[in-house]
């Protein structure tokens, strides 16, 4: 069994439903079932579902002082995680406000509090990547410390880039020059996704690229096959809302990747995990487990 050490955002998030983005001036708007609140952030997120699907996993984060690090296992049923990387030293919680609409256009709002200027302690960080088998960090800064601890150690190093902007290569060069696997999505990309993929591929040479494209699927590169596919995306539920599917996607992909060392398996296996999940509300709610994958995966590609 393959052991992730997950390191990113924990934040307490709050996702809305509005009629239509943007949303035009109302004093008051009281509608039912609108608000969700509950426990999410990248981390979380990739750490629930690699857990859900039967991995051991570490979970590294910072947290506010005046939250207890269980706020992780606070809405979790079967699949608890560990705290003890979890450390309660932030003056405030990070939070996150998303407005989505039936459309499935969404506006985040998120406010990391100071995550983003905390180190974490790095005693805690050499004894985490001693005991994992896969790095799987989000490109925040006080992750950054753990890629010359991978790299030392020769552990594979994911990467989840959470927004990419031109102006914000310069910070990202040393996570993506580590990794062996990158996900980005295409939210703010300016040029093609084919071109994009083939760009970063060639400039940092990971062994895997996937481009998060929303509906559209994904576009990812393989470096075994040398191949740039588009797959495109498959539907299962109705879709409510498509906050962290990209998570969920990567997760599953990882999950399945690191299990048989076949991409075009583990994207087609990820499709279906995300595809479901989005027609849950809540970054962490609505998982499959691999026999509803394996179900799923006969009926649409006839895979046995």
């Amino acid at each position: 069994m393959i052991r992730f050490l997950v390191a990113g955002i924990v934040q307490m998030e709050t996702i809305v439903k509005v009629d239509k983005l943007p949303i035009s001036y109302q004093s008051l708007n009281s509608k039912p079932d609108t608000i969700y609140s509950g426990v999410g952030g990248d981390a979380y997120n990739m750490a629930n579902a690699l857990k859900w699907l039967g991995n051991d996993v570490d979970l590294m984060s910072m947290i506010s002082r005046k939250v207890t690090p269980d706020i992780v296992n606070s809405t979790l049923k079967n699949a608890k995680l560990s705290t003890d990387l979890i450390l309660p030293v932030l003056n405030q919680m990070p939070s996150a406000v998303n407005l989505y609409d039936k459309d499935g256009k969404q506006q985040i709002f998120e406010d990391t509090k100071d995550l983003g200027n905390t180190e974490y302690n790095p005693e805690l960080m050499e004894i985490a990547i001693d005991n994992c088998d896969v790095l799987v960090m989000s490109n925040v800064s006080f992750c950054e410390p753990l890629i010359e601890l991978a790299k030392e150690r020769q552990i594979p190093i994911v990467v989840n880039i959470r927004d990419f902007r031109k102006e914000d290569l310069k910070f990202n060069e040393e996570f993506l020059d580590s990794a062996d696997v990158i996900y980005v999505s295409d939210d703010d990309l300016v040029k093609n996704s084919y071109e994009f993929v083939k760009e970063i591929s060639e400039i940092y040479s990971p062994k895997i690229l996937i481009l998060g494209c929303g509906e559209r699927g994904v576009m990812m590169y393989s470096e075994q096959d040398d191949t740039i596919v588009e797959y495109r995306s498959v539907k299962t539920l109705e879709k409510v809302n498509t906050v962290g599917a990209g998570n969920a996607l990567l997760s599953c992909f990882l999950h399945y990747y690191f299990k048989t060392n076949d991409s075009v398996l583990s994207i087609k296996n990820a499709l279906l995990f995300a595809s479901y999940k989005i027609g849950f509300l809540g970054t962490s709610n609505g998982f499959m487990t691999e026999e509803q994958i394996e179900q799923w995966r006969n009926i649409i590609w006839n895979i046995r």
